[in-house]
């Protein structure tokens, strides 16, 4: 397939813009707990080197991804490389101190600076509040809380802009009515089979947040499909959804698709979504993504794909 550049998009009211993918760099960090492999340095290196000279030109990490290895690894590219390369979007999180849990304003500042080191960078574009479904709304916005390290961290210049990512639906909606997050990012909740974040994502865009899609493969059984893997979102997906998900499977077939193509495109084609993160570890998965960006998946398709949709009560919220 001959591959054209990708578009790039404002994310939200932010000054970045953004290709329609992203590159996950959870696996980077080697998580084999996560995703059933490990991964050596030598090839997470080659493949975040691969990524700052592909046409993909969005990058995200965490700071806990394989205990600090995915940030490690990406700054140890990027020095190769003699720094960020010019029009490349680097995210991050900040994530609960690994020891003790604690997550408050003064993790998120420790967090930052740790992450600032491993990559060798000396500020972030988009820092994101990771996974705040460890702690209550309460505690979080609470006075000494992540939210306030946070809006600090902004205020400082070490964070370019901020976000919020995590699961939970009506807990994101409570972070993104605070009216502080520039960018929301949900996962495996807008797929094919599961789009219980379909209002959230759409609430955000009305505010001017931009919106990031993870997960768009539910953990790989929408990339491979069940006889890879019975689990969807980190959970036994129930029989409903497994046969619903094979016989995505077989149109997909039928209309000479790829399931993956499919999966992706899910996303990609809603309009309020800027971007969809796709983890992976390897340069060949790089390439291949931005190959299925390109495929055009027909209408007859969506319309027999969307009836497949789970049930609302399967879905994760």
């Amino acid at each position: 397939m001959t591959r054209v550049p990708l578009e790039r998009r404002r994310l939200g009211r932010t000054s970045l813009e953004v290709t329609p993918v992203c590159i996950g760099g959870a696996p980077l960090g080697s998580m084999p707990e996560n995703f059933g492999y490990e991964v050596t340095a030598e090839r997470a290196v080659a493949t975040a080197r691969y990524v700052l000279s592909s046409p993909v030109n969005f990058l995200d990490t965490s700071n806990g991804y394989g205990d600090g290895r995915s940030e490690q690894r990406i700054g140890q590219a990027l020095a190769v490389e003699g720094g960020l390369p010019s029009g490349l979007v680097l995210a991050t999180k900040v994530d609960p101190d690994p020891l003790t849990g604690r997550f408050d304003a003064t993790r998120a500042q420790e967090s930052a600076a740790e992450s600032l080191e491993r990559l060798g960078l000396e500020k972030l574009q988009l820092l994101y509040l990771h996974d705040p479904e460890v702690i209550s709304f309460e505690e979080a916005t609470s006075r000494g809380g992540v939210l306030e390290g946070m809006i600090a961290l902004r205020e400082e210049g070490v964070a370019e802009h901020i976000g919020v990512a995590g699961g939970p639906v009506g807990l994101m909606q409570r972070f993104i009515r605070t009216g502080e997050f520039e960018v929301l990012l949900t996962h495996n909740r807008f797929t094919l089979v599961d789009q219980s974040a379909g209002e959230l994502i759409d609430e955000a865009a009305a505010a001017g947040i931009g919106v990031v899609n993870g997960a768009p493969y539910g953990g790989g059984i929408l990339a491979r499909g069940p006889s890879y893997t019975d689990h969807y979102g980190y959970r036994r997906a129930s029989d409903e959804v497994l046969r619903r998900v094979a016989r995505m499977e077989e149109l997909c077939g039928q209309f000479g698709i790829p399931l993956r193509a499919a999966a992706l495109h899910a996303s990609l084609r809603n309009p309020h979504i800027d971007s969809t993160i796709v983890g992976t570890a390897t340069i060949a998965h790089v390439q291949e993504l931005v190959d299925l960006v390109q495929i055009n998946v027909p209408d007859e398709l969506w319309q027999q794909l969307d009836k497949l949709k789970a049930p609302r009560e399967e879905w994760l919220w």
